[in-house]
């Protein structure tokens, strides 16, 4: 999933109580430098196993088994599975048993990485590559990183005889970025007896940000905007210039275009919003705060609405959104047109219909002769309400670790395979604490990278969060 900053933290400047990164005295490590070595290596191997959507998963789901097997998992739980059409598109599913106290925690990441050219990379993106204190490749933040903090603490917990009180799982999946055999879908449908849990956690749509060396907050994603595209196309018989026509299909198209330029949404605040914005108005200062404040309460005023509504990064986290995104129309430069279309694609909040936001661009267009309906498929993936049984042990966690880091629950505006837990029924939150600086956003992009500390967080992090969360409430 690309992560983008949707917590306005660059435009507003945050200036809190944040950490510097040291971890509490209180906070005794947990991971050793033998884990630390193994993950480091399992980086390193999984970064050099070019996982881009020509070449497919399946070699790493392997190098991963191999790991698991050779630390002591027992063959039958450690399966290997690919769709028979896509053998290329392996998934790996791997679960420690423990003593079933309640349904597994399951873990999901995916394996697949967005395409990097050597030519536009300062360095070999798939070759890790250690400077001045960064590890560079690609993967390293999206989500090869995540992966290998996930391999290693299970097989940590396996070496060291952990028993949890309920099983933890772990898939490794593919075609998250791209393609059409994502992992996470497909093992829900052909295998849900392996993955089927009480609850997920998928690093891949957690967020964690950090300033000028400052760590400023942890983001646990509940839930995700519905991706939904709708084709607006308007037809008419056509004919040649020389003889325009008011029903030309151009001219009606770009109207109704310019209506819904112009149209927003009503503001749909879900639990989780609410407690976004009550958690972001304590690091925040002055109109700003009391602004955020007020969205947490059952009716902010009109002002408070306009004066957040202005900025389009809060907007887009209170309300469904809806922009035009291609258009096309014509035939001949010397012929009336005979077809125009525009897609218009929507991020609906949760709990709201797609068919009825489809009957509100009707509406607003205004033109019966103009159809309007859906291209792509609509998966509704409804929120997972922020649940203090997760909420609670994960800021003790990130507490501990960093001190003053605001733990902020978020409906994300972009898309990652939560919403196939999710559309289960399953719990599912995104929480990671890859912590990656909000001023220089490397995913999907040129030599991407993260700090060896950041990792080395992320690790101890993990391994704790894994351990906290097998204990059932």
């Amino acid at each position: 999933m690309k992560k983008i900053i949707f917590t306005v933290c660059t435009l507003f400047g945050i200036l809190g109580t944040a950490s510097n990164g040291v971890f509490a005295e209180q906070a005794a490590a947990t991971v050793t430098p033998e884990m630390q070595t193994l993950n480091h290596a399992i980086l390193k191997q999984l970064i050099e196993i070019n996982t881009t959507a020509n070449y497919g998963t399946t070699a790493a789901a392997k190098a991963i088994a191999e790991r698991l097997l050779e630390a002591g998992f027992p063959a039958d739980d450690v399966q290997l599975l690919a769709p028979d059409n896509h053998p290329e598109r392996a998934n790996v599913v791997v679960r420690l048993r423990g003593q079933n106290k309640a349904k597994p925690l399951l873990f999901i990441g995916h394996l697949d990485v967005v395409e990097a050219l050597r030519e536009d990379w300062t360095l070999d993106p798939f070759r890790l590559t250690e400077q001045d204190g960064w590890l560079y490749g690609r993967g390293t933040i999206d989500m090869k990183g995540q992966d290998s903090v996930v391999l290693t603490s299970l097989i940590a917990l396996k070496k060291q005889g952990f028993v949890p009180e309920r099983d933890i799982i772990a898939a490794f999946t593919a075609d998250e970025e791209q393609g059409d055999a994502n992992g996470v879908e497909w093992l829900l449908e052909a295998h849900r007896p392996l993955v089927d849990a009480g609850l997920v956690i998928n690093p891949d749509g957690g967020e964690a940000g950090l300033q000028n060396g400052k760590h400023l907050y942890l983001v646990m994603q509940t839930s995700e905007k519905i991706y939904a595209t709708f084709k607006l196309e308007v037809t008419d018989k056509g004919g040649h210039s020389s003889a325009p026509t008011a029903a030309n299909p151009i001219y009606r198209l770009a109207r109704a275009l310019e209506k819904l330029s112009t149209f927003r949404f009503p503001v749909d605040m879900t639990a989780t919003n609410r407690l976004y914005f009550e958690r972001r108005s304590r690091l925040e200062q002055g109109q700003l705060r009391d602004d955020m404040l007020q969205m947490s309460r059952p009716h902010p005023g009109k002002a408070v609405l306009e004066r957040l509504s202005a900025n389009s990064l809060v907007d887009i986290l209170m309300r469904t959104t809806c922009t035009a995104t291609m258009i096309q129309g014509g035939h001949a430069e010397n012929a009336l047109p005979q077809r125009a279309e525009a897609m218009i694609q929507c991020r609906i909040v949760p709990g709201e219909s797609p068919e009825l936001i489809r009957q509100t661009l009707a509406r607003v267009v205004n033109d019966k002769s103009m159809s309007i309906q859906p291209v792509t498929r609509i998966t509704l993936s409804p929120e997972s309400k922020p649940d203090p049984a997760v909420l609670a042990p994960l800021e003790k966690l990130v507490h501990s670790m960093w001190p003053g880091v605001e733990v902020i629950p978020q409906m994300s505006p972009g898309a990652s395979d939560s919403i196939y837990t999710r559309a289960a029924g399953i719990p599912t939150f995104g929480i990671d604490a890859m912590f990656t600086d909000i001023d220089d956003d490397r995913f999907h992009g040129k030599d991407e990278r993260i700090s060896e500390h950041a990792f080395n967080e992320e690790l101890e992090f993990m391994y704790r969060l894994m351990r906290d969360l097998s204990v059932v409430p």
